[in-house]
């Protein structure tokens, strides 16, 4: 293949973050590539839980109900990552679910016509089908804008001093949290040097480590009997016999399309989830830089951005048809990952995508891991979010600051 034309090159070699160890196109071995793929299906896991927690009851839901929509949002999960590594921007990005699309989902969740339904469970089953027509109808507008090129003419405006803030922006248990927290920095910062045959163990998998101590900490905590007496919010968040997935869940069960019955459309709710979907667009975009960046690659070109945004829209299509409760967004949180394993390895995340697919039919298994509580996911979202705002900064050294109009447009973001 011919080298890529110096005047092609938007960010020299020499501007690219350095000390990653592998690239988009380099892979560890096979082994380190798996574990480094289930690390990043652990983390997925957080919001693929948290989402359908924070909405199955308001709509009427049971366990069950709160299982199969767990199940079915991992499953959508792994095969839009597979589309966008495959044939999107090929960035190694996770596609997970998103909170931008909770707002028009709780309006929908509180229409008149669904609350008056008395049986819970004829409740829940018509307000998702709500939402799913919506989200079919939303997931126009990122198929349209990418694959009409059209998101392609607006990235062009998207500058450095631009970019900085979206990517920046993008991003209750004391007991098990900061512990989590520092455990975490401790590994992947502090302790990345200690090697055993020449692979930073704790630097590589510090998420695995953290994860399983505390984890197994917490647990000792709710056999004790220390969370006895507490609120049942803060037991919750930090027993790890409250999540009630393991007992509910199949052992095995595939999720598939309209299995909750045909989707319902209304005006009123495609819209709402039409402007969820803008948002969710400009956030990907973002995050899309930001993994370039952390997998040593060059800034996508605006066609790549505009293609991996049509694929987005068809995540989004997916979304509802299978009924996953949100929309897809690139995993902000995944990206972070990428930076503090220095791994940028496309095949990595494929490996996770694979995992993703594999556990949300194996119930029993997939609900086992989903059972971490959230505090802990919560703790190593604030080091990964901060990881990304951090590289947000990072594109200001692009930027002319000798013109007053950057300078006037980094006080007025940055103040």
């Amino acid at each position: 293949m011919e080298a890529p034309k110096p005047e092609e090159i938007s960010h020299p070699p020499m501007d690219q973050l350095q000390g990653l160890e592998y690239c988009i196109d380099s892979n560890p071995s096979w082994g380190e590539a798996i574990a480094l793929g289930f690390q990043h299906y652990i983390l997925a896991l957080g919001t693929a839980v948290m989402i359908p927690t924070f909405l199955f009851r308001l709509m009427g839901g049971t366990d069950n109900d709160k299982v199969r929509v767990v199940q079915t949002l991992l499953f959508v999960e792994g095969i839009n990552t597979l589309l966008q590594t495959l044939f999107g921007t090929r960035l190694p990005t996770v596609i997970g679910g998103s909170y931008a699309f909770m707002v028009p989902i709780i309006s929908i969740i509180h229409d008149k016509s669904l609350m008056s339904i008395e049986d819970p469970h004829l409740r829940f089953l018509n307000t998702m089908r709500a939402v799913q027509g919506a989200l079919i109808v939303a997931s126009s507008v990122q198929i349209i804008l990418g694959f009409s090129q059209m998101w392609a003419i607006c990235s062009r405006f998207f500058s450095p001093v631009g970019m900085a803030p979206v990517i920046a922006l993008v991003g209750r248990c004391v007991e098990i949290g900061v512990p989590m927290l520092i455990l975490f920095i401790a590994f992947s910062q502090y302790l990345k040097n200690f090697q055993a045959r020449q692979l930073p163990i704790l630097e590589r998998f510090a998420l695995l480590i953290s994860i399983t101590v505390i984890w197994a900490y917490a647990h000792l905590l709710t056999a004790s009997g220390a969370y006895r007496h507490r609120p049942d919010l803060t037991q919750l968040n930090c027993r790890t016999d409250k999540a009630n997935l393991i007992s509910s869940a199949p052992w095995i069960k595939i999720p598939y399309p309209l299995q909750w019955g045909a989707p319902t459309f209304d005006a009123g709710h495609a819209f709402g989830m039409m402007a969820a979907a803008l948002v969710s667009l400009i956030e990907s975009t973002g995050a899309y830089k930001a993994a370039s960046r952390l997998a040593s690659a060059t800034p996508p070109p605006a066609y790549v951005l505009s293609r991996g945004i049509g694929w987005q829209g068809i995540g989004i299509l997916l979304s509802g048809l299978f009924g996953t409760l949100t929309g897809s967004t690139v995993s902000v949180e995944n990206v972070g990952l990428l930076g503090s394993t220095r791994v940028g390895s496309r095949r990595v995340i494929q490996i996770s995508a694979g995992f993703m697919i594999f556990f949300s039919m194996l119930g029993k298994f997939g609900a086992l891991f989903a059972s971490i509580p959230f505090t802990i996911f919560a703790a190593v979202y604030c080091v990964l979010f901060g990881l990304v705002a951090s590289v947000g900064l990072s594109f200001l050294q692009f930027t002319n600051m000798n013109s007053l109009r950057n300078l006037f447009i980094t006080v007025q973001r940055f103040p």
